[in-house]
């Protein structure tokens, strides 16, 4: 588990194919700052722009460290294929504080920015996500970019999905890869934990029970 609160902007240094068909995956190498890593064992997990990984090798003095991805988790997630800068966060220990919201790690759809822009001091971030994920946004809900938790200012249902607008201060521009976004850019969002069984509850009853009925 995890809150969305990035503890750290790491940069993807390396990929490296697994086999030579569509069915292998990648094996990724990340830098991260110094001391990153110092908590850190083998197994242990960590997200990748919202994405639970595993840390297969790492080397603490170095500050890098190396993760397995399959090629499932490569289709269904965006910006773990290639080079360039990724938000962090290590796993939530039981006494750590939930800073953000709960986040599972596991990628809910692609969405697709439409507009990122200033706005006074801080950054207006809109996103058009995926039709299917529409009913579990809400005003004031929250809802992970990349792994980072923020909360819902505005949206709107179109036909083709529902566009989010997301207010950026600019701590989290500065401190997260956010800022490297532009209009057309693929994020991974991830809805919130509890729209999951809120859904669940409401919408049918256990297969126990419509048995019995």
């Amino acid at each position: 588990m995890f809150t969305g609160i990035i503890t750290a902007v790491g940069r993807i240094a390396a990929v490296h194919d697994l086999g030579s068909s569509l069915t292998h995956g990648k094996r990724l190498t990340i830098e991260c700052p110094a001391d990153y890593l110092a908590d850190v064992g083998l197994g242990d997990s960590i997200a990748l722009n919202g994405a639970c990984m595993t840390v297969t090798t790492f080397d603490a003095a170095a500050g890098r460290f190396t993760i397995d991805i399959s090629a499932e988790s490569l289709a269904k997630t965006t910006g773990l294929d290639r080079t360039g800068p990724i938000n962090l966060e290590k796993a939530l220990r039981a006494n750590d504080r939930l800073g953000g919201h709960l986040v599972s790690g596991h990628v809910d759809g692609i969405g697709r920015v439409t507009h990122f822009a200033q706005v006074g001091e801080s950054w207006e971030l809109r996103i058009l996500a995926p039709l299917a994920l529409a009913k579990y946004l809400a005003y004031k809900g929250s809802v992970t970019v990349n792994g980072a938790s923020l909360t819902v200012n505005r949206i709107q249902d179109q036909a083709e999905g529902c566009e989010l607008s997301i207010n950026l201060i600019p701590h989290t521009v500065q401190n997260t890869a956010l800022g490297s976004l532009q209009a057309g850019s693929g994020v991974n969002l991830e809805i919130d934990l509890i729209a999951r069984y809120v859904e669940r509850m409401l919408g049918s009853a256990p297969t126990s029970e419509k048995a019995n009925a």
